[in-house]
């Protein structure tokens, strides 16, 4: 019986599952990287937008996107 392996999905490296804790993946490396790119929000689970959701604010505080604020 062969064991079961697949392409890593961070490093593109061979991952096995036989003994392997952090299957799909091939390396406690890769899992760290797989876990910041989740708690960075590169990644997203589709879902309804949230109607009680607060609108980002303008990065410059007065709204115009230009960075100055000079009125």
């Amino acid at each position: 019986m062969s064991v079961p392996a697949r392409r890593c999905p961070i490093c593109k490296g061979t991952a096995v599952k036989d003994g392997n804790k952090f299957w799909p993946l091939c390396s406690e490396r890769c899992h760290l990287v797989d876990l910041g790119k989740w708690l960075g929000e590169e990644y997203r689970v589709p879902g309804e937008p949230d109607p009680n959701a607060v609108p980002d604010a303008p990065v410059d505080g007065d709204g115009d996107g230009s960075g100055r604020h000079d009125r």
